[in-house]
């Protein structure tokens, strides 16, 4: 699985649906525009459903609830994580990102455009608040 490059400051959910459908961040865009998902409006970053909308075009399956975080070793195989977790006023918002593991290996794709790596391995960093496990 590759990263995916978010385009939009509030684009991480986009690029995070994106990587786990192999597919460029534009061809995601316009399935969430379609779907009336648009990264300039920030609400709904704060809100795990459009997210899931999203993966859902793609026929992409996600638990149907969101799992607090206990520890990196406690998730399962592919996640979405919600690191970067806090409150704006009355709403939470996070940054998505893909939580991979597979071959013995674990590493996080984050979409953040400034990273000079955007496949993370400092584990230590990230400080998940919950995942949405996705199935393959």
């Amino acid at each position: 699985m590759e990263p995916v490059i978010q385009e939009e400051a509030s684009g991480c959910g986009i690029a995070a649906s994106a990587a786990l459908a192999g597919v460029p961040y534009a061809d995601a865009r316009r399935v969430a525009n379609g779907l009336g998902i648009h990264a300039e409006d920030q609400t709904p970053w704060s809100d795990t459903r459009h997210v899931r909308t999203l993966l859902s075009a793609f026929h992409i399956t996600t638990s149907p609830m969101e799992t607090p975080f206990t520890s990196w070793e406690a998730l399962p195989d592919k996640a979405l994580l919600a690191i970067k977790w806090r409150r704006e006023g009355e709403l939470p918002f996070w940054h998505w990102v893909v939580f991979v593991r597979q071959g013995g290996h674990a590493y996080v794709l984050d979409s953040r455009k400034p990273l000079r790596s955007h496949l993370r391995r400092d584990f230590g960093r990230m400080k998940p608040r919950w995942f949405i496990e996705v199935y393959d």
